[in-house]
């Protein structure tokens, strides 16, 4: 397993609270040795106006997704944290409802820099977006 801290549904939940992760309604479902999943829903909150899955909140999922799996690999998040320095999201199709399902696994997990893959299915396990998201490892100020 590659995670060192963070590891539960019940922890990354919990830091969720009083963000834009819970207003969003993202929830985490899923630890693997080597991955994370979550879930969101497509509704109200995360639609554009032609009831379609907005690309910002695909972006936002997936930027969740590599942000928390980056404190959760790392030795020491008292002393560092992760900060997202790239994103890049395609947009392969659509999603109207129910919800989308987002899988990160890593790329590249270095001292200073981290690389994070993260793959959005819908409910029939469609791919929707794929995105990768490149993360600075960083001192924590004081």
């Amino acid at each position: 397993m590659i995670w060192k801290n963070l590891a539960t549904l019940e922890v990354m939940n919990a830091m969720s609270k009083n963000t834009l992760v819970e207003n969003l309604g993202i929830e985490f479902i899923e630890v693997g040795d080597d991955y994370l999943k979550a879930k969101m829903p497509v509704d109200d909150r995360t639609v554009q106006p032609y009831r379609l899955l907005h690309g910002g909140a695909s972006a936002a999922l997936a930027e969740t997704m590599g942000s928390v799996a980056g404190v959760a690999v790392l030795d020491d998040p008292s002393t560092h944290m992760p900060v997202g320095v790239e994103i890049n999201a395609n947009h392969l199709r659509s999603a109207t409802s129910g919800h989308v399902y987002a899988t990160v696994k890593p790329i590249r997990i270095g001292k200073r820099i981290q690389v994070w893959n993260i793959d959005i299915e819908d409910d029939q396990g469609e791919l929707v977006c794929v995105s990768r998201l490149t993360i600075a490892v960083i001192a924590r100020r004081s």
